[in-house]
């Protein structure tokens, strides 16, 4: 969501939709099991100085109605344009949460754009839609690339000063127990102030035949962080 264009300039409005989306189904139906539940913020485990006290945020259809009501929003549909080019099972998920929020009371409008021309006249431009992100090696690179005030490729048009000011004082700070802790005030942040739904994490699934040396698991990206070619060999 764009959180500087209406309806989603409004955070009650955003925490409606982060507690009408089912998380669990989604993984389940979309991701055939193969990956875990996100929670509204760019990290999981994989990353270093991950800290998993972190509330999870679940699907709450009664918090979701109590939310959307507290918004004042004018009960029009909300328009969420996805495409199979988003990410696979896109529009299954889409219609997914659709289901889901209707059962908040929260009508959702599914607009399926073509493929063609989704990352030039959707993504960037249109105020609600479906994308997806890679990994990176550290929280600072995710979060410097989308959510620091100032990045080319802030999405959502993020931008809280207090953020901005955690994300510089967590690359200065070489205690990593006082690190973890800036990067949980900094998901805090993310997860009930920001504009990203989060819903799921993908697993890579990938096959190797036993005559494939050098190769190793890599949670950054697919295919050893795209370094397969270049680190493996057949023995």
């Amino acid at each position: 969501m764009q959180c500087d264009t209406a309806p989603f300039n409004n955070n009650d409005l955003r925490m409606a939709l982060k507690f009408a989306i089912d998380r669990e189904e989604m993984v389940h139906k979309i991701l055939i099991g193969y990956g875990k539940v996100g929670n509204d913020f760019p990290i999981n485990a994989a990353y270093p100085n991950f800290d998993d006290t972190i509330p999870q945020h679940t699907y709450d259809p009664r918090k979701a109605a109590e939310y959307y009501k507290k918004s004042g929003h004018d009960g029009l549909p909300i328009v969420l344009r996805v495409s199979d080019v988003a990410f696979p099972g896109a529009v299954e998920a889409a219609q997914l949460f659709q289901q889901s929020a209707a059962k908040a009371g929260i009508p959702l409008e599914i607009k399926r754009e073509p493929g063609d021309g989704y990352w030039s006249e959707v993504y960037l431009k249109q105020p609600f839609r479906a994308t997806y992100w890679g990994g990176r090696p550290v929280q600072d690179q995710m979060y410097s690339t989308a959510y620091l005030s100032t990045a080319d490729w802030n999405e959502t048009h993020f931008k809280n000063a207090k953020f901005d000011s955690l994300l510089v004082k967590a690359r200065g700070e070489s205690n990593s127990a006082k690190r973890k802790a800036i990067y949980k005030k900094m998901g805090l942040l993310v997860r009930d102030e920001g504009e990203t739904i989060l819903p799921m994490f993908n697993d890579y699934v990938e096959g190797v035949r036993d005559e494939v040396k050098g190769w190793e698991a890599n949670n950054v990206w697919e295919v050893m962080n795209g370094l397969a070619p270049h680190k493996c060999w057949l023995g």
